[in-house]
């Protein structure tokens, strides 16, 4: 008895279509999160949105945020949902061709380590010295043709469309974040006079984010799974030189903040995302200090 008038509640929790109030549905149109059945979603860039959406909100009867287009995640949808991932892998190249046309006075001017010994590095001081804004210039340096080949074609396979997700606000917010905190993991363990360059940690926390949007969309996740087990693989074997600090610290941080863009609530939402971020960024200052403290 109590088992069946469980039941019954469960199900009547479940919302009902906007257009049909008599079909029940777990999807929800991915600008102005309203629910919908299998006969009113229309197929989008990221999940599903709802015919009046699609229409441009031109439906009458609901409320004026139906008619302003919102991400999943609550940001602006707009003309270019690509144009911040443009802008990045203009940017890389652009420091990349710089690099090509100073050469390494310039990398070594930019790239990340901890703390300069001479004679390997005589005049260049580190992080622990007080150069901090390493930490943001050497994820737009890249050791070579095939670093920045790979790093690029990632950052637009994995970077647009979860922009299209996001809002371009967030989305850029979750790539510095990851990768600030492949940063600071990076100044915290490795050899403090190792230098370090290029933009996968923040590539590796797209990885993450990405795998948060689609577990929310119900997505089949093995393909990214392969292509990320793929990548570890890669970055643990020997020989390779790759900083694995970078990856493992934009990944987790990518998968903090994308859980946090894309599961908080409506009601505080902004808040919750960039409280998060925040949050995360407090953290790669604590690493920071933590590690500069025990390099000087």
């Amino acid at each position: 008895m109590d088992q069946a008038a469980g039941s019954t509640q469960h199900a009547r929790s479940l919302p009902v279509c906007y257009r049909h109030p008599d079909r029940e549905t777990g999807v929800r149109c991915t600008r102005c999160e309203r629910p919908i059945c299998p006969e009113c979603m229309v197929s989008a860039s990221v999940g599903f949105q709802c015919p009046d959406c699609v229409r441009g909100g031109s439906g009458t009867g609901h409320p004026p945020a139906a008619s302003r287009p919102r991400t999943v995640a609550g940001g602006t949808v707009t003309a270019d949902p690509r144009l911040a991932t443009k802008v990045l892998i203009g940017i890389n190249l652009a420091v990349f061709l710089l690099q090509l046309a100073v050469g390494d006075r310039f990398t070594s001017r930019f790239e990340l380590f901890g703390q300069a010994h001479a004679p390997l590095l005589t005049g260049v001081q580190g992080v622990a010295e007080g150069q901090y804004y390493r930490m943001l210039t050497a994820m737009f340096l890249h050791g070579g043709y095939t670093h920045i080949l790979f790093n690029m074609l990632s950052l637009w396979w994995l970077g647009g469309p979860l922009e299209t997700a996001l809002g371009r606000a967030r989305y850029l917010t979750l790539y510095f974040v990851s990768g600030l905190a492949g940063s600071a993991l990076t100044y915290l363990i490795a050899d403090p006079n190792q230098p370090s360059l290029g933009a996968s940690g923040a590539i590796f926390g797209l990885f993450g984010a990405t795998g948060v949007l689609m577990r929310r969309l119900n997505y089949d996740l093995r393909p990214l799974v392969a292509l990320l087990v793929i990548n570890l693989v890669i970055t643990f074997t020997p020989g390779m030189h790759i900083a694995w600090e970078a990856h493992i610290g934009g990944l987790v941080a990518g998968i903090v903040t994308g859980y946090a863009m894309v599961h908080a609530p409506r009601r505080n939402r902004a808040l919750i995302q960039y409280g998060t971020c925040a949050l995360v960024l407090a953290v790669v200052a604590v690493l920071t200090l933590v590690r500069t403290a025990q390099l000087t």
